[in-house]
C-alpha cells in the first residue's frame, strides 16, 4: 500500500482552489454565488474526529499487543488496511474539498467582507479549510500508527550490506 504524500494533496488543494476562485468569479457575474454551507466545516470535523479515535484506538491495542499485556485484545491486519485505506480517501477528499471552500473564500474575501452575509460565507469557507486540514492530518496519525516496522531488505535493498552477508 502506498503512503499519503503530502505533495500530491497540496497539489489537489491547490487545483481545486484556483479552479473554484475562478469558477466563484465566473458564477457570481452571472448571478448569485452558492453558498457555503454551515454544515461543510463541522462534517469534516466530525470525520477528523473519527479518524483521530480510530487511530488512537488502535495506538493503544497495538501497544497493548505489544507489551503482551494478558488478556489484550489484537489488531486483525485487515482491520487496520481497511482503517488507513479510509483514511488516505478522506485526506484526498478533505484537500479537495478544502481547496474548493479556500478558493471561494478567498474570492469573498478579496472584495465581498463589507456585506454580511458574504463575510459569514467567506468564515465558513475558512472554517471548512482548517477542518479538511485536521482531517489530512488524523489521517497521516492514523497511517503512522498503522506502519510496519521495516524489514531489513526494504532498508538495505536487495543488494545491500544484509544480502551481502547472508550470502
Amino acid at each position: 500500500m502506498e503512503q499519503l504524500r503530502i505533495r500530491v494533496l497540496v497539489g489537489l488543494f491547490a487545483v481545486a482552489g484556483v479552479v473554484s476562485w475562478a469558477g466563484a468569479r465566473l458564477w457570481d457575474t452571472l448571478g448569485t454565488l452558492p453558498s457555503v454551507p454551515v454544515a461543510a466545516p463541522i462534517v469534516l470535523a466530525l470525520i477528523a474526529v473519527v479518524l483521530a479515535a480510530t487511530a488512537l484506538s488502535l495506538r493503544a491495542r497495538l501497544r497493548a499487543q505489544r507489551e503482551r499485556r494478558p488478556g489484550a485484545k489484537g489488531v486483525d491486519p485487515l482491520v487496520a488496511a481497511r482503517a488507513v485505506i479510509f483514511g488516505q480517501a478522506s485526506a484526498l477528499v478533505a484537500a479537495l474539498i478544502a481547496g474548493m471552500y479556500g478558493g471561494v473564500g478567498a474570492f469573498l474575501a478579496m472584495d465581498q467582507l463589507d456585506v454580511p452575509a458574504r463575510r459569514d460565507q467567506a468564515i465558513y469557507a475558512g472554517f471548512s479549510v482548517l477542518a479538511g486540514a485536521a482531517v489530512v492530518a488524523a489521517a497521516f496519525f492514523l497511517e503512522r500508527i498503522c506502519k510496519l516496522p521495516e524489514d531489513d531488505d526494504e532498508q538495505h535493498g536487495n543488494g545491500g550490506p544484509s544480502a551481502a552477508a547472508r550470502a
